[in-house]
């Protein structure tokens, strides 16, 4: 009798689910409407807590299977899949933080248990973040707009942080969890964008929020590379990329398919030069997937380095070879009934994930002159 493994049915979900989500996919896109059904759908199979330990109520799946499920997910419905993507780097640094001894067992458990959805601001805040708090009884008050807050319209936990000048330490930044039903937090209808239209990245205004000092789970100093960082974008970029290289091969079947029904005398080296864009993409994919390592890193600058220099390479090959689909496409490809059309556009939002490559390449090269890292 043959044994169904872990993998193989990551790979039948996703084939699955691909099929279904791309007959929705074109809706969302034309209406700017939030990706709901398919996260019920998601919901409905446990994806939320995938990741999980099975320990602690979830389905254990290795990191290589979550990025390898986003980036089949997206050849179907790109905005699924980097929304998702959101919610699963923030419970991949808790894994981490679990597997390492480090707690976060009492929300992985709650995760598993409600398949609550994670909603991260980490990109706009960085080192620096925005927003404020102000002490108060028994803990802060915060202030602040988060912008392209993604999945935000069926969120349940804000993983944010704010600006506190703390009389003893100086500026700081505390990072915390907010309830979205907390009062004082209000989702803005804002979120009508080129690409990826169905993500629902919606900013979020914070009017003094309540944070009990128990939320605060990090403390650092404004504006310094912390440790912390290496964590999440070791295990947050190839998630995220997954989604892009996804785009990119799909873009890539469509464009071969479309050469072989129409072949002109320049195409074979036009799907040379495809194929080589692709092939970048995903080996240096990858190399991302093989520095997480399933979880077992440790949280050291040279590994922060090398995957946000890897993000840049994954994010400019995967851009140019849907150029490059598209121009094998020719005229047709600037439709809006075709399939291209939506790809190109998605693809776009690649390098606005931290870092953008001008700010990678200055963090790659102060990190390789053995400067302070600052943001």
């Amino acid at each position: 009798m043959t044994t169904i493994t872990l993998s193989d049915h990551v790979a039948e979900l996703a084939n699955t689910l691909q099929s279904e989500f791309s007959s929705r996919t074109n809706m969302h896109d034309a209406t700017n409407s939030f990706v709901e059904e398919n996260y019920e759908r998601l919901k409905a199979e446990k994806i939320f807590s995938a990741l999980v330990p099975t320990e602690l109520g979830g389905d254990g799946w290795d990191y290589e299977d979550m990025c390898f499920f986003l980036r089949e997910l997206a050849k179907g419905c790109s905005s699924t899949a980097l929304a998702l993507s959101m919610h699963q780097h923030l419970v991949a640094a808790n894994v981490w933080k679990y597997k390492k001894g480090q707690g976060s067992e009492e929300l992985l458990r709650k995760i598993a248990a409600n398949q609550l959805v994670l909603v991260s601001t980490g990109a706009g805040d960085w080192l620096s973040s925005s927003g404020t708090l102000q002490k108060t009884e028994g803990g802060y008050l915060v202030n602040g707009r988060k912008n392209f807050a993604s999945q935000s319209p069926i969120g349940n936990i804000l993983v944010t942080s704010a600006q506190y000048n703390d009389p003893e330490a100086g500026p700081q930044v505390l990072h915390f969890g907010i309830p979205f039903q907390s009062k004082g937090v209000k989702l803005e209808d804002n979120w009508y964008a080129m690409g990826m239209r169905g993500t629902g990245s919606c900013s979020i205004t914070l009017e003094e929020v309540f944070v009990p000092e128990a939320n605060i789970s990090l403390r650092r100093p404004r504006g310094e590379f912390h440790p912390f960082w290496n964590v999440v974008l070791t295990v947050a970029l190839p998630l995220i990329m997954s989604t892009y290289v996804g785009i990119a091969e799909k873009a890539y079947d469509l464009s071969l398919a479309q050469a072989i029904k129409k072949p002109e005398s320049y195409t074979p080296i036009q799907l040379g030069e495809l194929f080589n864009l692709i092939t970048t993409a995903q080996v240096m994919l990858k190399d991302m997937i093989r520095i997480t390592n399933n979880f077992d890193f440790k949280p050291v600058d040279e590994n922060g380095n090398a995957v946000l220099a890897r993000k840049s390479v994954v994010a400019n090959s995967s851009i140019q070879a849907v150029q490059k689909a598209v121009e094998i496409f020719g005229g047709q490809s600037y439709l809006c009934k075709m399939p291209i059309e939506k790809l190109y556009r998605d693809i776009l939002a690649a390098p606005f994930h931290p870092l953008p490559e001008k700010e990678q390449q200055t963090f790659t090269g102060n990190f390789l002159l053995g400067n302070k890292l600052l943001g």
